[in-house]
């Protein structure tokens, strides 16, 4: 790239080059995403007005680079689709520009007059930086432009700028992991809004990525019969410890008011300490009797709602096949069932002598089951041959990590963990994916 930072209000007008020197047409913008929280927006790209005037969205993937004369393009061929704005973008000329801010240390107001992108990796930017006057009441003497990082600014976050409603079109499309990060992020006042809005089923979703203080919380703004929906629509292992951090008559009141069929494998995890395999395991892994075919297991694990790690292995039991089952006869990993032919009844490939957890297995000893076999799930079963449940891999790091881990990758330096990113310092929630047409994969 021409600069390492580079001042918007200059970028206005400039004439666009594709890689061979044609023309293409000029930058009338430069689209970013918006935050929840005070992490630089990432940019995503560019809106040229082409020679007939239609504005055309160009992604940052396919800017090669910007001088300050011209941006010239890495490829010819762009997507000739009109650009229309999304919910969670912001057009850094059309409406950064002018936007009142307050400033985080002295609380003064100010005015944003220009913003500077910058480059975090190869086509890949933030605006980093804005230049900011304050604002004076007085008829005095105009106040000098101050250039200051985008975290020392207020006013311009997602959660700043839109309501609940445009809060929740952008969390539509993130993965609960991003979401529960992002919701964290969020004045307590307008977290409440955000969980009244969302469905049973997200919401048990977001709720298993949040932190322990986080779930307490936020549980204890729900009425008891939601409560209870969303514990219900959890995984029966994540819903146990959620109550396992409630006093027992909560607990027991929250139980109560389950369905029998939903509650009734959550009280089962309770009986178990939650650092042994019964505590972690979950109790509805992938079951399959001995006359399955390999074909059906197959069929099981492709489930898009089954957690990879959970999938990457099936249970051979005798009936009946809900836990705890009938006899346990073995596993078979995904790698063997992919090389057998699908008529093959699971029976004949079943590993009967993997070693199997017993359910008051310690923490030491799954983390040494787990390193001597390599694998990301195990078998729980109990001393006559029933399968109990399963122990994966991931069950297991969020019991060796320290406690309250989720709260420390929320605060600044805190890491980049599931769903971070660490810019200056500061972690961010990963926006969704953006569309094809934001990301230049749909016209190479």
């Amino acid at each position: 790239m021409g600069s390492a930072r580079i001042f918007v209000a200059r970028m206005a007008g400039l004439a666009v080059f594709g890689p061979d020197g044609e023309r293409i047409g000029k930058v009338r913008d430069v689209v970013a995403t918006l935050r929840v929280d005070a992490t630089p927006p990432r940019v995503l790209g560019l809106v040229v007005e082409l020679s007939t005037r239609r504005r055309i969205f160009v992604p940052m993937l396919r800017v090669a680079d910007i001088d300050p004369t011209a941006v010239t393009l890495a490829s010819g061929s762009v997507s000739l689709r009109g650009f229309h704005q999304r919910p969670n973008e912001t057009l850094v000329l059309g409406q950064m520009l002018d936007a009142p801010v307050r400033l985080r240390d002295s609380g003064e107001e100010a005015v944003v007059v220009d913003a500077a992108i910058e480059p975090l990796r190869s086509r890949d930017w933030v605006v980093g930086r804005l230049a900011v006057r304050a604002r004076r009441l007085r008829l005095t003497r105009r106040a000098q432009v101050q250039v200051l990082p985008w975290s020392a600014v207020q006013g311009l976050t997602l959660s700043d700028r839109q309501g609940t409603e445009g809060l929740l079109a952008v969390f539509e499309t993130m993965r609960p992991t991003d979401l529960a990060t992002a919701l964290s992020e969020l004045p307590r006042k307008r977290q409440h809004e955000v969980i009244d809005s969302l469905d049973d089923e997200r919401l048990a979703d977001v709720f298993e990525e949040l932190s322990e203080s986080e779930q307490r919380t936020l549980l204890g703004h729900l009425d008891s019969e939601r409560a209870a929906d969303v514990l219900e629509a959890m995984s029966p292992d994540d819903a146990a410890d959620l109550l396992h951090e409630l006093p027992d008559e909560e607990a027991r009141r929250l139980l109560g008011l389950m369905e029998p069929e939903e509650s009734e494998p959550v009280r089962r995890l309770m009986r178990y300490s939650s650092d042994t395999a019964g505590g972690l395991m979950t109790p509805e892994p992938i079951i399959l009797r001995p006359d399955a075919t390999v074909a059906e297991a197959l069929a099981q694990i492709r489930n898009p709602d089954i957690p990879p790690a959970l999938a990457s292995m099936v249970f051979v039991c005798r009936p009946p096949t809900a836990t705890p089952t009938g006899r346990y006869l073995g596993c078979v990993h995904a790698q063997r069932l992919l090389r057998e032919a699908p008529f093959e009844l699971v029976a004949g490939v079943v590993d009967a002598e993997l070693d199997r957890l017993a359910p008051d297995a310690t923490l030491g000893e799954i983390t040494r089951y787990f390193a001597a076999y390599n694998l990301v799930a195990a078998p729980v079963v109990d001393g006559e041959d029933h399968l109990l449940g399963a122990v994966t891999v991931d069950d297991v790091l969020d019991h060796l990590l320290p406690i309250g881990w989720r709260d420390r990758m929320n605060e600044p330096g805190g890491g980049a963990g599931r769903g971070g990113a660490v810019v200056d310092g500061v972690l961010a929630a990963v926006p969704p994916p953006p569309p094809a047409d934001r990301n230049g994969t749909d016209h190479a």
